[in-house]
């Protein structure tokens, strides 16, 4: 525990549990105090997340293992929670390369309380079940529930329903212990501690539920293959800027100029994998690709044996 001087007021904090005599004065701080204030706060998070490593390793393990298995990633949230996996899940296409259908982010309220808010959502335990099962969800696929409380019957329903099918549950919750935590394979908690605004979860426990995120996506796609080196080697070029990135993650790995890294490009229907197979090895564009598919889509095995 340390003190904390602060607009001649005292604060107290305990951890990561902030008491009310630190943010209970916002209304009367200027600007930069109030933000100041809340960059402190935010500086725990990661020091929060980085308690869960085990756990979101493990997670890492098995996404990527029932990815292979030919699965799919499902994320199930409210709110906040539910915003940040429709996000995560959508990003996976054009950054590596994954069928839309691979990783799927799914919102109590459908895609329109992405834009928004439909608050009322999260608290039908049934709607997370008949959501999934629309999905004809297996034991090969993953579902990751979020919830900030550890407590949205949502994604308690969907948990649930996703037990009962024999599928695979991660939760990731910011209260510790919670209902969420305890109906998971593998808990991730993250207790962060009261928000500087008072039950708005969109502020630290949102931050904290993106990092953890981008670490099961990226981390699972690492695993996949999906990178090399730490090149988006599976990128979809759609528009100019990762057209651009692709010609240069060509030429980065086959020492090739600018106009033979279009070329090869444009001869393999710009996949990235596939014109840097062309090019190390001097193949062709089927026979690239077939030597690519008999590796599994690992690059490095393939550039290691040269």
């Amino acid at each position: 525990m340390f003190l904390n001087q602060f607009q001649g007021a005292l604060f107290i904090r305990r951890g990561y549990e902030v008491s009310d005599e630190l943010t209970n004065h916002l209304h009367a701080m200027s600007s930069l105090e109030i933000v100041e204030l809340m960059n402190e706060q935010d500086s725990t998070v990661a020091e929060v997340v980085q308690g869960a490593l085990p756990e979101i390793a493990r997670a890492v393990d098995l996404i990527s293992k029932k990815i292979n298995l030919g699965g799919r990633l499902f994320y199930l949230g409210a709110g906040t929670s539910g915003r940040l996996g429709v996000m995560d899940a959508a990003e996976c296409v054009p950054t590596f390369g994954t069928e839309p259908e691979s990783v799927q982010g799914i919102i109590a309220g459908g895609s329109e309380a992405a834009e928004q808010a439909k608050e009322d959502a999260e608290d039908y335990f049934e709607d997370g079940e008949e959501i999934l099962k629309t999905k004809n969800l297996t034991p090969d696929d993953v579902v990751v529930g979020l919830a900030a409380s550890g407590e949205t019957p949502f994604v308690i329903g969907s948990i649930s329903y996703a037990n009962s099918v024999g599928s695979n549950t991660v939760g990731i919750a910011c209260t510790v212990p919670s209902n969420l935590l305890e109906k998971v394979d593998i808990p991730i908690g993250l207790p962060v501690g009261p928000e500087v605004l008072e039950g708005s979860t969109r502020l630290k426990a949102g931050t904290a539920q993106k990092m953890v995120l981008n670490m099961l996506s990226t981390a699972s796609m690492v695993q996949l293959g999906k990178v090399y080196q730490n090149l988006m080697v599976d990128v979809k070029p759609k528009n100019r800027k990762l057209l651009n990135r692709a010609k240069n993650i060509v030429m980065k790995l086959t020492d090739v100029g600018e106009a033979e890294a279009k070329k090869y490009l444009k001869d393999s229907g710009n996949d990235v994998k596939v014109a840097i197979v062309m090019a190390r090895k001097q193949l062709d564009q089927e026979t690239a690709r077939n030597f690519l598919n008999h590796h599994h889509g690992y690059l490095g095995k393939i550039l290691n044996e040269i």
